[in-house]
């Protein structure tokens, strides 16, 4: 018998599959030392975006699609 197969945890909390098959991610620089940081800066960081080419691979393998 074949052991099942686990994502990986941190995977899995970052990172969302879109309904057009996209990897959406979360903007980083939005955490700690905000008050440096201009309002419209931080407001642009709050939207999600998706995953670019480089990445896909590696992150679809980690959540086992």
């Amino acid at each position: 018998m074949m052991f099942k197969l686990k994502k990986k945890s941190s995977a899995k909390k970052r990172f969302k599959l879109n309904s057009n098959g996209l990897i959406k991610r979360k903007h980083a620089f939005k955490n700690h030392l905000l008050t440096k940081k201009s309002t419209k800066r931080k407001r642009n960081l709050v939207h999600f975006t998706t995953l670019d080419k480089a990445n896909k691979k590696n992150i679809k393998r980690q959540l086992l699609i």
